[in-house]
């Protein structure tokens, strides 16, 4: 169908939501498995551990015998009590990346308690309604040190509604911000699929909403799952692109297929890199990228990255583009932001 479709079902027993934008898949969220870490939005009493001289940052103990790693280093020290947030995903052995910057999020709002003020999306313009928007939010606010941020998704919703979303985040920020006594322990688990789908994808609204046990039968999206554990994916105008994950970084090698035209190299190049982030999004993969695109004139390569960063520039996960090495590859560095989905989907191919 055309348009934004969100599928909130089941992937191999587990919960699962799809985005599909106009009949394609743009983004896959997955339960992961029992036994994994904490994901990212988890909030968690850790305490510090040891500082790592070189590293920049400092080991905290957190529940489970897990180690975190946490960058902001000032004023900490060993054994103090603190509470972090898990801001990505760590391969197997590895600390979970972590952050004393507590976001609260709902679907129309975010708390920050260690960043105060009062802050409104930039995607809401009519300066009437900024005004409204404003007005609720500093009057459910009222009293509180935290920071908020009125999420776009928030314009044109009633006062009462806006008012009690921001008042449940505030009431939970507060009481998970006050556990401080004790051990290290998991205050707040992350949202699962279903809620993340809820909150992150309802701007712009979806055109429409399949949920149910079939629903992701009814859409297809297993089978387009499953072909993402395919290191090849193919690209419009017959190239291809393969995507193969190494223990050091993922290498991206784009193929011009049987066009062998002098504008064939330019052309496959262009369709890998409007691909390229939602193919990292949807395999779940992140860390350093290596590209090696097709063969083309140097002369393109401008243009090249002009594609590269429009195709980014709406990429969630923080990603940097560092340029052509000088055997040219292009070299980006992408936020593991989530668990790959090979480790997610490995039980049920073997």
């Amino acid at each position: 169908m055309k348009g934004r479709l969100v599928v909130l079902g089941a992937l191999q027993g587990r919960e699962a939501a799809a985005l599909l934008v106009d009949g394609q898949l743009e983004d896959l969220l997955i339960e992961p498995g029992e036994d994994a870490p904490p994901g990212v939005g988890a909030i968690l009493r850790a305490v510090v551990d040891r500082q790592m001289k070189g590293q920049g940052g400092v080991f905290v103990r957190l529940p489970g015998g897990l180690k975190g790693f946490l960058r902001e280093t000032g004023g900490l020290a060993p054994g103090q009590t603190l509470l972090v947030q898990v801001s990505g995903h760590a391969e197997p052995g590895k600390a979970l990346p972590v952050t004393l910057r507590l976001l609260f999020k709902s679907r129309l709002a975010i708390v920050t308690p260690g960043v105060p003020g009062l802050n409104l999306s930039r995607r809401v313009h009519d300066a009437e309604e900024r005004a409204r928007l404003e007005a609720v939010a500093a009057e459910a606010m009222a009293g509180c040190g935290f920071g908020l941020i009125v999420r776009s998704a928030a314009e044109g919703m009633g006062e009462a509604d806006l008012a009690e979303d921001i008042a449940a985040m505030r009431a939970l920020a507060e009481a998970v911000s006050a556990d401080l006594a004790g051990g290290p322990e998991l205050l707040l688990d992350a949202p699962g699929p279903h809620e993340t789908a809820w909150r992150d994808w309802a701007d712009p609204a979806p055109d429409a909403v399949a949920e149910g046990a079939a629903a992701f039968a009814d859409h297809g999206i297993e089978d387009m799952a499953l072909a993402l554990l395919d290191p090849v994916a193919p690209l419009p105008g017959g190239g291809s692109i393969a995507i193969e994950p190494t223990r050091a970084l993922i290498a991206v090698d784009v193929n011009t297929g049987a066009d062998t035209s002098p504008a064939a190299g330019l052309k496959a190049n262009i369709a890998a890199a409007r691909d390229l982030p939602r193919q990292l999004r949807l395999r779940g993969l992140g860390g350093q990228i290596a590209v090696d695109f097709a063969p083309m004139p140097k002369k393109d390569r401008a243009t090249l990255e002009q594609q590269l960063r429009a195709a980014f520039r709406a990429e969630g996960a923080e990603t940097s583009l560092a340029g052509w090495t000088p055997l040219g590859l292009y070299e980006l560095q992408r936020k593991r932001a989530r668990q790959p989905l090979t480790e997610l989907l490995k039980e049920e191919r073997a």
